[in-house]
């Protein structure tokens, strides 16, 4: 739950979507914010065209405006906008997650702990990783480095080394955790689906 004197406003890009997620989004947003349709094809496209929508939707100041991103097929935490705007609080300007994954089904049995084993984290919580789907920055900093670009795939790596220039605080934060979809077969080129369909038939 926000505290009372925080406002939120949801925004879901539907781009080059198949199936019912625009319908399904729009009974479930309904008044809590807006939802869109495009045909872009491109990751980076729809993130940017989200974050301009809640922008021209926002009416106070940009440095007060925190920007949490996800992706359609994840599942947040209930206190993930809280922990983010815990270290908003703080001063940090922007905040990367990590993942982990809701089923293994469509992999091969080893393919759990190989995943696992090599995803990185460190002893004192920080961690390597950079997912838009655990992506959280404010506003006035996310408009200096140049927001998301229209990258098909690893628009998120882009904007954090962009945001790396400035002199704001960056924080990778192993205890913000997002649960992702474990498909095999992703949508972004060389994405997170690809990198853990890799895992399957590796030997020794």
């Amino acid at each position: 739950m926000l505290p009372s004197h925080v406002t939120s406003d949801l925004i879901v890009v539907t781009d080059q979507s198949t199936d019912e997620s625009f319908r399904v989004a729009q009974e479930i947003v309904q008044e809590s914010g807006i939802v869109i349709e495009i045909e872009a094809g491109c990751v980076g496209t729809a993130r940017a065209l989200g974050v301009q929508l809640a922008l021209e939707r926002y009416e106070g100041p940009r440095k007060l405006c925190w920007l949490a991103n996800t992706d359609a097929d994840c599942e947040v935490p209930v206190t993930w906008l809280e922990d983010q705007m815990e270290y908003a609080k703080t001063g940090v300007a922007a905040v990367a997650g990590i993942i982990d994954v809701d089923s293994f089904i469509d992999h091969d049995s080893s393919v759990p702990d190989r995943f696992r084993l090599s995803y990185l984290i460190h002893s004192d919580g920080t961690h390597p990783h950079v997912h838009g789907a655990n992506f959280g920055v404010r506003a006035d900093v996310y408009l200096q480095a140049g927001g998301w670009q229209d990258l098909p795939s690893a628009e998120d790596h882009d904007l954090w080394r962009r945001l790396k220039i400035g002199i704001h605080q960056r924080i990778s934060d192993a205890s913000l955790c997002v649960l992702t979809s474990g498909r095999r077969i992703g949508r972004a080129p060389l994405g997170f689906a690809d990198a853990l369909a890799a895992h399957n038939g590796v030997t020794g």
